[in-house]
C-alpha cells in the first residue's frame, strides 16, 4: 500500500466534501471534473451529457500520463481528445487506482485552488 498516496487521495477527498458535501465517490469526482473542463458552469445535464462529462475527465486526467492528446473544442465548447497510448487491460481495482492517482495529480497540492466557484 502507498500511504503517501493514501493520505494524497483522503485530503482531496476531505477538500471536495467539504466545499460539495459528504459522500463523494470516484464517478461524483469525475463528475466535477467534467464540469470544470467544460467550463460553462453548473447546470442541468441531460443523462448522455453526464456520460460525455465523465469521458472528458477521463480523458483530461489521463493526458499527462500521454493516454489521450487534447485536440481542441467543439462549436459547443465541448473539449475532444485523441488516444494516444491504448489503455492497458486493467482489473477494476488497478483501473480505479490509475485514475484516482491521476485525479491527485490533476487536483496537485491544494485542490481548493483548482476548483471553479462556477462549479459549485
Amino acid at each position: 500500500m502507498d500511504v503517501l498516496f493514501e493520505q494524497q487521495w483522503r485530503t482531496l477527498l476531505d477538500t471536495l466534501e467539504s466545499r460539495f458535501g459528504g459522500g463523494m465517490d470516484l464517478q461524483d469526482i469525475l463528475y466535477l471534473v467534467g464540469v470544470q473542463e467544460l467550463g460553462q458552469g453548473f447546470r442541468k445535464f441531460k443523462k448522455q451529457e453526464k456520460m460525455d462529462l465523465m469521458h472528458v475527465a477521463v480523458c483530461t486526467v489521463l493526458v499527462p500520463q500521454g493516454f489521450y492528446e487534447f485536440k481542441g473544442r467543439d462549436e459547443d465548447g465541448w473539449p475532444h481528445f485523441e488516444e494516444k497510448i491504448p489503455l492497458p487491460a486493467l482489473e477494476p481495482k488497478e483501473q480505479d487506482r490509475l485514475i484516482r492517482r491521476a485525479l491527485v495529480d490533476y487536483f496537485g497540492e491544494d485542490p481548493s485552488e483548482v476548483i471553479d466557484p462556477r462549479s459549485a
